[in-house]
């Protein structure tokens, strides 16, 4: 039951997360980028009227190369973000409402999961890496030696070739506002999950349960385990 609700929420999660960093079979040929036109300023993720944001001059002083490694830690980092903040309330959300749920808050939860599914979660993580890196990574074995260790700036950053609801719009103007979309959930999931992990580190409570504190006296959230569940 654990294990087939968590691989469930995982792939619907990426399904959302990624599609819109998929080709899919609608995609169009692929647009060959230079070195030289490779720029932050034509990157989804920069939104009037901040524009681009970058006090410290990090990515305007980068170059493409490095550039292209910001982008793809950016999107990487905010998916992971987004799934975690999802973990954390659903996790800390469905306490009582099944038999055998986890309990306590989502970092105490940690401690209660089987050493199988640990492995499991990190089986799947190293293959959906390796996957990334091969997207968009030369390979070592077959590339010139001056390549090696760089990111192909033709690629598209966040491809996982991953799409099975075919999301992605066919339009490029429309695929543009998805990718700016997910990087802003993405940024905003990390903010998210920076406050989860820090304040539960703090007192050693889960965020619904700080919630919950937070409601008037005599108001409470219905609880799950009041609904008719399907198990």
């Amino acid at each position: 039951m654990k294990i087939s609700n968590t691989l469930f929420l995982l792939l619907a999660s990426a399904a959302s997360v990624d599609a819109f960093g998929s080709f899919g079979k609608k995609a169009a040929p692929k647009k060959a980028v230079s070195a030289d036109t490779f720029a932050v300023e034509d990157l989804p993720g920069i939104l009037d009227p901040i524009g681009l944001f970058d006090p410290l001059g990090l990515a305007t002083k980068a170059t493409p190369n490095l550039l292209r490694k910001y982008r793809e830690a950016e999107l990487t980092h905010g998916r992971i973000a987004m799934l975690a903040t999802v973990g954390f309330l659903v996790g800390e959300g469905v306490q009582g409402a099944f038999p055998g749920a986890y309990t306590g808050s989502g970092l105490n939860q940690l401690g209660e999961l089987p050493g199988v599914d640990l492995v499991y979660f990190f089986a799947g993580a190293f293959a959906i890496e390796t996957q990334r890196v091969r997207n968009v990574i030369f390979n070592a074995a077959t590339c010139d030696k001056a390549d090696i260790g760089k990111y192909k700036l033709d690629s598209l950053p966040g491809d996982l070739g991953f799409d099975p609801f075919g999301l992605k719009p066919a339009n490029e103007e429309e695929f543009r506002i998805k990718q700016t979309k997910e990087l802003q959930n993405g940024r905003l999931a990390m903010i998210a999950a920076s406050g989860f992990l820090a304040q539960e580190l703090v007192d050693n409570k889960g965020i619904i349960e700080h919630v919950l504190g937070y409601l008037p006296e005599g108001l409470s959230l219905p609880s799950l385990s009041d609904l008719p569940l399907p198990f």
